[in-house]
C-alpha cells in the first residue's frame, strides 16, 4: 500500500466511477451525438444551397444568354433601321435633285422662250419701222398714210 503506483490506480478508478456517476460519458456521447448530428445538417443545408447556386447559376446563365440575344436583334434591328432611313434619304434626296433639275429646266424654258419672244418682238418692230420708212418714201399723201396705219396695225396683230 505504500506503493504510489497503487495509489494512482486507485485515484484513476474512483475519478472514472465519478464520471460515471454523474453520466459524464452519456453527456460527451449525447454532446458528440449532437454535434455530429449539427455538422451533418449543415453539410445537407450547405448541399442544398449549393444545389440552389447551382439552379440559380443556370437561370442567370439562360437570362444572360437571352439578353445576349436579345441585344444581338436589337442591334440588328438598329441597322436594319439605318440603313431603311439611309436608302429612303438618299431617295427623297434624288427626288429632290431630280425636281430641281425639272424645275431649273422649265425656268430656262421659260426664259429661252421669253427671250425668243422678245427677240421676235424686237424683230417685228424694226421691220414695222423699216417697213414704214420704206412705204412712207415710195407712198405719199393722206392714202398712204392710213394704208400705211392699217397694213402695220394689220401686220402687228399677226405678228403678236
Amino acid at each position: 500500500m505504500a506503493n504510489p503506483t497503487f495509489w494512482v490506480a486507485v485515484a484513476l478508478f474512483i475519478f472514472i466511477g465519478l464520471l460515471y456517476y454523474y453520466g459524464v460519458p452519456g453527456n460527451v456521447g449525447k454532446q458528440l451525438d449532437s454535434r455530429g448530428k449539427r455538422i451533418a445538417d449543415e453539410l445537407a443545408e450547405a448541399k442544398r444551397l449549393r444545389e440552389d447556386a447551382e439552379k440559380l447559376l443556370k437561370e442567370f446563365e439562360a437570362k444572360r444568354a437571352a439578353a445576349e440575344r436579345e441585344a444581338a436583334e436589337i442591334v440588328s434591328n438598329a441597322k436594319e433601321e439605318a440603313e431603311r432611313l439611309a436608302s429612303e434619304a438618299q431617295e427623297k434626296m434624288a427626288d429632290f435633285v431630280k425636281r430641281r433639275t425639272a424645275s431649273a429646266e422649265a425656268k430656262i424654258a421659260q426664259a429661252e422662250a421669253q427671250a425668243s419672244a422678245e427677240v421676235r418682238a424686237a424683230a417685228v418692230d424694226a421691220a414695222i419701222k423699216a417697213s414704214e420708212s420704206v412705204l412712207r418714201q415710195e407712198i405719199t399723201g393722206n392714202a398712204a398714210s392710213s394704208l400705211v396705219s392699217q397694213g402695220l396695225n394689220d401686220v402687228r396683230a399677226k405678228l403678236q
